[in-house]
């Protein structure tokens, strides 16, 4: 079965100033929550069950360090920030069991790592607190540094987590479709994401791939490629793969283009999606289409 996008990690310098910015840019934000091992976040729910997550460094002295099993997340975000500034650091599938996926993983010779469980404290559109939990089983490759994968399994009532109060976004944003990658030899990496997403791989016409079902796909496309579809995004000269945009769909794209407009924020519109450079989006670009 193809796995399914649950959120996007988008690691950001400052938690408040991305939260202003995704607030100009028409979304609703949860409370920001803190992690015990030194993170600090704050979700973009969607109405599709998946999200963004803004992530931040919070406290450098709780972080863990890495280990040949044990990987730390807190840690290749701080050293993501530090080497490579902002962006999309991490893409997230949704899981019934981190330790079933962690097997996988393995069996599949994507990764060996042991699954990582922690819980913190939420907070609820009716100002209470409940405690949420989470298990997370990791693949991570030294080819490539820029990009990690991981599967998440929430281990808590759902309606503790998701709320309806959270994803009521006036520029309409209703679920992340797609994420895209840039690489150097797009091919070469075929048979990694064909065990990654347990779904289809297909070439495309301009020597790219793209993996999984529509409704949760990773493009990977060549530097030249992706220069052609993201006009003024600029490229680092990393020849592995990494994060680059994402596609969520809303409901009205007109409504969404009013959205941007009132918050000031940068874009260029075309007949069938609205482009948010990664300047004016902490690091990553962002595609509103209609669906």
């Amino acid at each position: 079965m193809a796995r399914a996008i649950d959120h996007l990690v988008l690691c950001v310098r400052d938690l408040d100033a991305a939260r202003a910015s995704y607030r100009a840019m028409g979304f609703a934000l949860a409370p920001v929550g803190v992690h015990p091992f030194g993170t600090r976040n704050s979700l973009v729910q969607l109405a599709g069950r998946n999200f963004l997550e803004l992530l931040a460094i919070g406290d450098e002295s709780a972080i863990p360090p890495q280990a040949p099993r044990r990987f730390s997340f807190a840690a290749f975000n701080r050293d993501f920030l530090r080497g490579r500034g902002e962006g999309m650091s991490m893409l997230v599938f949704a899981s019934e069991d981190a330790r079933v996926d962690a097997a996988q993983f393995a069996a599949q010779g994507l990764a060996d790592f042991e699954p990582f469980d922690f819980g913190r404290d939420a907070k609820l559109p009716n100002g209470t607190v409940a405690r949420v939990a989470f298990s997370l089983a990791f693949v991570a490759r030294s080819d490539m540094p820029g990009a990690v994968f991981f599967a998440c399994q929430q281990r808590h009532p759902p309606e503790l987590f998701w709320k309806s109060e959270y994803q009521a976004h006036p520029n309409g944003a209703k679920r992340a479709v797609s994420v895209t990658m840039s690489a150097a030899r797009p091919a070469d990496w075929s048979d990694f994401f064909a065990r990654l997403t347990g779904g289809p791989v297909t070439a495309t016409g301009a020597g790219g791939i793209l993996a999984g079902p529509e409704s949760d796909r990773i493009a990977l496309l060549s530097p030249n490629e992706y220069a052609r579809r993201f006009p003024g995004a600029p490229l680092d000269g990393d020849e592995s793969p990494r994060f680059r945009a994402f596609r969520l769909l809303v409901d009205d794209l007109a409504a969404a283009r009013r959205a941007l407009e009132a918050g000031g924020v940068p874009h260029r519109a075309g007949p069938e999606t609205i482009l948010v450079p990664p300047s004016a989006a902490h690091g990553v670009a962002i595609e509103f289409a209609a669906g």
